[in-house]
Parts: C-alpha cells; sequence; structure tokens
C-alpha cells in the first residue's frame, strides 16, 4: 500500500458516516443536538397528535375518486375518477354556494381580525385592574356555547311574534319583519353572531402577543411625548403584525371550509334563506341525507382541501413580495 492510499484511508476514517453526517445537518452536534432533541421529545406528543389525526387519515382522499362500497372496501371499490366531482360542478346552484362561502367567510376574516385587535387593545389598558379578568371572562364563554344554543339565542330575538328586535321595531313606529323569510338580512345577521362567538377567543391571542411587547419601547415612547394612539401605530402594531398575518393565512387556508354549525343551525335550515344562507358544506350535507354517497362527500372535502391549500400558498406568496420575513414559509 502506497503512501497515498494510507493517506486516504485515514482521510475516510476520520470522516463522519452518512447517517451521522445526516444527524449533525439536521440536529447540529454536541449541546445543540442534545437541546435540540429534547424540544423534539416535548414536542411529540404534539406530532404524534398531527400524525394519527392529521396525516394518516390522508390514506382516505382515494375515496373521492372512487364509487365506495362497505362490501367491497377501500382498495375494492370501483375507480371512476373525477365522477364524483360532478355532484359540486355539475349542478346550478354551484355558483351561489361558492359565492355565498366565499363571501360569508371573508367578512368573518375582516371583521374578526379588526375586532380581536380592538378588544385586546382595550384590555390592554386595563390588564392591571381586577375587572380585566371579568372581561375575559365574559368575552371568552361565547367561544365555548353550542351553535344549537345559539341559535336559539337568535330566535328569540329574530321571532316574528315576539322577538326582541320586532318589539324594538315597533317600538319606535316601524313595522316588524319576518326575519326568516328575508335572506337580504342574513349576510350581516350571520356576520354579527360569528364576531359574538369568535371575537372573545381572538382577541386573547392578540392579548398575550401585546403583552410579550417590552415595556421599554412604551416607556422611550412616552419619554417622547407619543399619545396612545401615537404608541398603538407606531409601537404595538408594528410589533404583532406578524402574529396578525399568521393567524389570517391560517384564516384564508380555512376559507372554502364554512362552519356548518353556524349555517345550518342559526338560520334553521330555512330554504327561503339558501340564496344568502347555504354554503357548500350545507349543501352538501343536505344532498348526502338524501343519496348517501360517502365518496361525493370525499369529493367535496377534497375539493375544499385543495383550493384552501392554494388560497393559503397564494396569499403568503402575497407576502412574501411585500416582506419576505414575515411569511409563514
Amino acid at each position: 500500500m502506497t503512501s497515498t492510499q494510507t493517506h486516504l484511508l485515514a482521510e475516510n476514517r476520520k470522516r463522519p458516516s452518512l447517517l451521522m453526517r445526516i444527524r449533525n445537518k439536521l440536529f447540529g452536534t454536541g449541546h445543540s443536538f442534545r437541546s435540540t432533541i429534547t424540544l423534539l421529545t416535548m414536542a411529540l406528543p404534539g406530532i404524534l397528535f398531527l400524525f394519527v389525526f392529521a396525516y394518516l387519515p390522508m390514506i382516505g382522499l382515494v375515496i373521492a375518486f372512487k364509487d365506495y362500497r362497505f362490501a367491497d372496501g377501500l382498495l375494492g371499490s370501483q375507480w371512476v375518477g373525477l365522477d364524483n366531482f360532478n355532484f359540486l360542478f355539475g349542478t346550478d346552484n354551484t355558483w351561489r354556494i361558492t359565492r355565498n362561502t366565499l363571501m360569508m367567510n371573508s367578512l368573518f376574516i375582516v371583521s374578526n381580525t379588526i375586532g380581536s385587535l380592538i378588544i385586546a387593545l382595550m384590555l390592554n389598558e386595563v390588564y392591571r385592574s381586577w375587572v380585566s379578568k371579568f372581561y375575559q371572562t365574559m368575552l371568552f364563554f361565547p367561544f365555548f356555547v353550542s351553535w344549537v344554543i345559539v341559535s336559539f339565542f337568535v330566535f328569540g330575538f329574530l321571532n316574528a311574534n315576539n322577538g326582541l328586535m320586532n318589539q324594538m321595531l315597533m317600538a319606535v313606529g316601524l313595522d316588524r319583519v319576518i326575519w326568516y323569510r328575508s335572506p337580504e338580512f342574513w349576510p350581516i345577521i350571520l356576520m354579527l353572531t360569528n364576531f359574538w362567538k369568535g371575537v372573545g377567543f381572538g382577541s386573547i391571542i392578540y392579548l398575550a402577543a401585546i403583552m410579550a411587547i417590552s415595556p421599554e419601547y412604551y416607556e422611550a415612547a412616552m419619554i417622547d411625548g407619543a399619545s396612545k394612539w401615537r404608541q398603538i401605530r407606531s409601537i404595538t402594531l408594528p410589533l404583532i403584525r406578524p402574529t396578525i398575518i399568521i393567524l389570517v393565512l391560517l384564516s384564508i387556508g380555512h376559507i372554502f371550509n364554512a362552519d356548518f354549525g353556524l349555517f345550518f343551525f342559526v338560520p334553521r335550515n330555512t330554504p327561503m334563506l339558501y340564496s344568502t344562507t347555504d354554503v357548500i358544506d350545507t349543501f352538501v350535507y343536505r344532498s348526502l341525507i338524501e343519496l348517501g354517497n360517502i365518496s361525493m362527500a370525499a369529493a367535496a372535502s377534497f375539493y375544499q382541501s385543495m383550493v384552501g391549500l392554494i388560497m393559503v400558498v397564494l396569499a403568503n406568496w402575497l407576502v412574501r413580495r411585500v416582506d419576505s420575513s414575515e411569511a409563514l414559509f
């Protein structure tokens, strides 16, 4: 063996194995590796939860392209390609349910984001007061109320005979409104209902982001004579902008998935309101109750998920074009 060969052999022995190089690339070496393993161990329950309930069920996506029969099973059912998607696109109601789903979810995203920010800013001003805990509890409580219960609250307000809204209208000399026969009012009714139920949860998230801001920024601003509004505009909103962007991007990912409980129970599944309250989820539910076809339900869910993915990627691309450091990925 020549000296050159001996030198190359010694160098190869010193070189780490492929597995070791991959480990060093992913987790680092020494102390950084040990700290990374600790963090991964802490995250393991969440990773397992996502794998079992989010990624493993993706095997069932094949049902969207099959004529699924319980007797034949997942693999034995007949492959039908895109025939199941004709259930959504081969009907005259496609434009109506698509428009309602996009319009209502867009209203929800805008109203809840603005409302949650305003409430979080106000709670931050009284956070050290004892009334802050009371306000947070009252705002957060509706989040845990079932849509079935909420539908009775709404019916108590909008009942044509003795509802609170009609009593108020007649008290000021106006005619009563048959709310459950007037579809033009329901976009704002559903928006306000969703706002009442969800704004408390969103405000808690933004309040946590605001409280994470170092008080030194506000102290320096007060020394410079900045007003409270100036502090909010120049310090609070810019520093929590990444949180706002992430939450909006996540909401956009569900823009094609309507809240079934809201759109089904609150309007009480009234046919005269379908022009403004019928969305993809309620339309598919009613159709499947009549047809009982699981493959069509899987096709509708697959379509909603793909559109949501495209919307998230597009919105994230727009954010990256403006400021790459604030993009989600």
